[in-house]
């Protein structure tokens, strides 16, 4: 089996490697370390999303980095939901591995004022026929209901790992989990069709209700002023309105912060390395929530044009944050790093003169005299791809990396990387659209090599040239980005159009049309 899988793999180069039906899954069970005597096990055995369904032999010529195939869904396999479109390629040689994971999956949640009955104990359960169990799922699944006792959400997320896959195993398998936990205390407020939440909640997660033959009273959001008796004046205390979606966001930012504990927590007892940027959409009740911490990317396509979700998180877009948080905790630097960013390093020749400097105040520019503690390195240093953190880290947000130092020194980077995501909305359910607007969300591999007027033109143009009737449309196109980002092997390695150097990085896309959202009402 495995030369097969080989011959077909070396003469594609790189080509369509599909999972099969009835392939045997590695990627889910607590599993051993990397054979090291003295290291505790793994949290979770290394493997490729369950979706991907690759059996032993696959997995491994999955990881083959000559000749980097192309993974996608077996088309006889698994539905997603929304004949969701998925591929990943390994990257060019960096890591042994393919830190990237993705996931997807159906997720119902039970109102948290009621008994657990045939649900699991934590009070949430993927749905009959989710992505995640092995079962079918209808391509045109309708997740825009309520349940009578909970609600339900679609669930598409990918991490990215960097310093081994540890991390990212773990959010994959687990951050669904924190999520459905933080949304089951909100789950009675999410069904009902008050517009704002209430200040108080009861013992049992239900809005407090009135006496009796008390008027009802406008939810303001946070709260309703109290009653006043006729002829006393109305005292009405300062309230802020606080909408149904600032609780879901609320709810996101608790998991994430839940996740990166709970990572820190199994490494006292598994082998958990490394961290990972995170980044998914997660669909509830006629809308999109895009929750982003890293580098990762999402955008929208409709009609055509290009609709940004994210944002990027890295030590230049984080600058000021990193820099003030030095400034409030100077002893974080170790004594070993500036806070200030210089257009580059100051070397002692300089001291004395006048250079180009900025703190954590500044977005211009201004003149300092140079004085002995500038000599010290940077905490922000490099441009673009090159960025660091206190010379060691690209990225600024994600999960993990609880025990990363600055190199030969004890000096912790983890306080100033934050798990906190950014989280935006996108009003599906009151857009319309065509099988044609889409959503994609992929890792920085993807994103370093393709622009997003590149990957719209791309999508686009493939799109209105497939059957749309065809159910696979949306990964093959998704398989069409990565062999665009990852190109041709070279004699002077991965090249894309032009010549120009392809991703050597792993690359991971999930794309999914929009139309579906469209029934809800």
């Amino acid at each position: 089996m495995l030369s097969r899988v080989r011959s077909v793999v070396s003469s594609l180069v790189g080509g369509l490697l599909p999972g099969p039906g009835s392939a045997e899954t590695t990627g889910n069970g607590a599993g051993s370390a990397t054979g090291d005597p003295g290291q505790t096990a793994a949290r979770f055995s290394y493997g490729r999303p369950d979706f991907l369904n690759l059996n032993t032999d696959e997995l491994e010529c999955s990881a083959d980095h000559m000749a980097r195939p192309i993974l996608i869904p077996r088309e006889a396999g698994r539905k997603m939901p929304w004949n969701t479109g998925y591929a990943e390629v390994i990257n060019a040689g960096k890591s042994t591995l393919n830190e990237d994971q993705a996931v997807c999956e159906v997720v119902f949640v039970k109102r948290s004022a009621e008994p657990i009955t045939n649900r699991s104990t934590n009070g949430w359960s993927r749905t009959t026929g989710s992505v995640g169990n092995g079962d079918s799922m209808e391509a045109d699944v309708q997740m825009d209901r309520m349940e009578d006792d909970g609600v339900t959400f679609i669930y598409w997320a990918l991490f990215d790992g960097h310093a081994g896959a540890g991390a990212s195993l773990m959010a994959a398998n687990l951050l669904h989990h924190h999520v459905a936990k933080q949304l089951q205390g909100i789950v009675e407020l999410l069904r009902s069709d008050a517009g704002n939440a209430p200040i108080c909640l009861d013992d049992d997660g239900v809005r407090p209700r009135r006496p009796s033959g008390q008027a009802s009273a406008v939810i303001r959001g946070v709260g309703s002023p109290p009653p006043t008796s006729p002829g006393t004046p109305s005292k009405t205390p300062m309230e802020k309105e606080v909408t149904q979606d600032a609780l879901v966001i609320g709810a996101i930012e608790n998991a994430f912060r839940e996740m990166d504990q709970h990572i820190e927590r199994d490494k006292t007892k598994f082998h958990v390395p490394g961290g990972c940027t995170s980044l998914f959409a997660m669909y509830v009740l006629g809308k999109l929530y895009i929750a982003n911490a890293g580098d990762s990317r999402a955008i929208i396509i409709r009609g055509g044009e290009v609709v940004p979700l994210t944002g990027e998180f890295t030590p230049e877009t984080e600058r000021q944050r990193l820099q003030y948080l030095a400034h409030l905790q100077p002893h974080l630097l170790g004594d070993e790093f500036s806070a200030l960013e210089f257009p580059r390093r100051v070397q002692r020749k300089e001291l004395g003169k006048k250079m180009l400097y900025r703190d954590h105040t500044m977005v211009g520019w201004s003149y300092k005299t140079i004085e002995e503690n500038d000599l010290k390195f940077p905490l922000v240093y490099g441009e673009g791809k090159k960025a660091r953190v206190m010379a060691t880290i690209g990225v600024t947000r994600g999960l993990g990396d609880h025990d990363l130092k600055v190199y030969d020194s004890n000096i912790s980077i983890k306080p100033f990387l934050s798990c906190v995501p950014e989280v935006r909305i996108y009003e599906l359910a009151t857009q319309e659209h065509t099988p044609n607007d889409v959503l994609i969300i992929a890792t920085d591999g993807l994103w370093d090599v393709l622009s997003n007027d590149t990957v719209c033109d791309l999508v686009s143009n493939f799109l209105e040239n497939c059957d749309p009737s065809d159910p696979n449309r949306y990964t093959l196109v998704a398989q069409e980005l990565v062999m665009k980002a990852r190109g041709v092997l070279r004699d002077k390695g991965w090249r894309i159009s032009n010549e120009k150097l392809g991703s050597g990085d792993d690359i991971s896309v999930f794309l999914f049309p929009l139309h579906y959202g469209n029934r809800a009402s």
